[in-house]
């Protein structure tokens, strides 16, 4: 008998994306036990089309909370016998046995209690979007293998730092252990500040190759590199190095983490974002105190 799990998509601005997104997960060959859709308060025809798919439980806000508050709200409004909870964005259209990989990997793999799916890119399927986010001691994050052939990269279930939640599966009671996501993040990097702080809880990620979806990436925030995602992105790059890098390291380490830091602001300044940059920095520098 398989677990109870609840799949949680949290939307703004979506509409070109839902059908397809919600399409696919209604012909899983495990079917969620429920579907939770957060709608941040949509200008186009996102709830139209959310409606017309009535095994979707909607969640519809009045203002845009955002994609970590999103998911914490979904999470506690979920179903109190679900086990797990997938998360899964508006742009990504998973293949029919995404989320029985998922889980069956969960119960061959018990000691791990988040499990990554592999992201493929939309347009082009014959490349990688991600196979996990990768952590450097700096506090640089990327995504692993993001752009690379998949006939090239290994067909193997390995330990990763941290998934993309874009399409991820997480033991509820872990995400209920270490507070959700935090919520002061907004979007971007929410799901590595969550990872890392899984990690030093105990908690382990298993990349599963066999969990597939499509990924178009920032589809609804204009693109990776707007001036909205290099915002969020290297702000919380701080944030997360200063909460979640422990003791000892964070001293020894901050030199790298600040000319890392120095050597972005530079390269960004060249691509014609310097401003967004400062602007993200200078938030940055003042929220550490919370943080």
């Amino acid at each position: 008998m398989c677990p109870k799990v609840t799949v949680v998509i949290v939307n703004w601005n979506g509409e070109r994306l839902l059908e397809p997104c919600l399409s696919a997960l209604l012909v899983q060959t495990v079917v969620p036990d429920e579907i939770i859709l957060v709608d941040n308060a949509s200008t186009d025809a996102s709830l139209e089309i959310v409606r017309c798919f009535p095994s979707v439980r909607l969640l519809a806000q009045e203002a845009n909370l955002g994609f970590a508050r999103g998911n914490n709200l979904a999470c506690t409004a979920a179903a109190i016998d679900s086990e797990w909870i997938a998360l899964l964005n508006p742009d990504a259209f998973v293949e029919p046995d995404w989320l029985e990989a998922l889980l069956a990997a969960a119960q061959s793999y018990p000691a791990f209690d988040v499990f990554g799916s592999k992201l493929v890119n939309a347009a082009d399927p014959a490349l990688l979007d991600g196979t996990g986010d990768a952590y450097h001691v700096s506090g640089l994050v990327w995504r692993m293998g993001h752009g690379v052939p998949v006939a090239t990269f290994p067909e193997q279930r390995r330990e990763v730092f941290s998934p993309c939640a874009a399409a991820a599966l997480y033991r509820r009671s872990a995400l209920l252990q270490v507070g959700g996501f935090d919520e002061d993040f907004f979007c971007y990097l929410e799901d590595v500040d969550l990872g890392f702080r899984l990690r030093l809880a105990g908690y382990r990620c298993l990349y599963v190759p066999a969990s597939v979806a499509h990924h178009v990436g920032s589809g609804t925030t204009g693109g990776q590199h707007s001036d909205f995602a290099v915002y969020h992105g290297h702000r919380n790059l701080v944030w997360t190095y200063v909460k979640d890098m422990p003791g000892v390291l964070f001293w020894i380490l901050l030199p790298m983490h600040l000319a890392m830091n120095l050597a972005a602001l530079i390269l960004f300044a060249l691509r014609g974002q310097g401003k967004q940059m400062l602007r993200a920095k200078f938030d940055a520098i003042r929220g550490i105190a919370k943080m």
